[in-house]
């Protein structure tokens, strides 16, 4: 990138050393399996708009990457509308997280928030060291972003209770895995010290 671009043309923000992901929460959930994460991703829903509203009122910026879902012709808007008007499984959860007209987001084509998308580059502007990853599923397109950014030697937390997969089980292992194998911090959102996090 130019050295003389220290923004994106006037689009970004504070610097955010902190950031949030939230990962494929804008879901229809119309899918194997779907009805029984649910179940699960309600009550981190729930904790995820909850961590969202504190770190907002720190000037923590926050991202949405989310599955395109095979709707290639769609952009992040018509997903959004699609969850809260076409009668799907994931309308509640979207309408507990609709993203605020400051928050950003990327449509990801892999599991990955990282593959093949602008989130790098953002980070890179954002000058953010931390990244809180939260969403669905946990022992996927967590799992694969967490990996990622890991590489890229972001420090990473994981909040136990802003994750869910289909299966509790997996969900579990993932997190026992991400504390052990790249040293992600897996404490509950609600035991998240922010403005320690802010100062590092």
């Amino acid at each position: 990138m130019p050295a003389k671009n220290e923004d994106l043309h006037g689009n970004v923000p504070d610097d955010s050393s902190v950031v949030l992901i939230i990962i494929d929460m804008i879901n229809d959930l119309e899918f194997p399996g779907g009805d029984k994460l649910l179940k699960s991703a309600l009550p981190v829903a729930e904790n995820i708009r909850r961590l969202k509203d504190k770190l907002k009122q720190t000037g923590v910026a926050i991202i949405y990457a989310n599955d395109n879902f095979g709707r290639w012709q769609a952009d992040f808007d018509a997903q959004i509308s699609h969850c809260l008007n076409d009668n799907v499984r994931g309308e509640p959860i979207v309408k507990l997280l609709q993203p605020d007209e400051d928050d950003y987001f990327i449509l990801k084509p892999k599991q990955s928030a990282f593959f093949s998308t602008t989130l790098d580059t953002l980070l890179k502007y954002l000058k953010t060291k931390t990244l809180i990853l939260t969403g669905l599923t946990g022992d996927v397109c967590v799992l694969f972003t967490a990996l990622d950014a890991y590489q890229r030697d972001f420090h990473i937390f994981i909040p136990s209770d802003c994750t869910a997969s289909i299966k509790t089980a997996d969900n579990e292992t993932m997190l026992r895995q991400m504390e052990r194998i790249i040293k992600s911090d897996i404490r509950p959102s609600t035991e998240l010290d922010i403005n320690s996090l802010i100062q590092k």
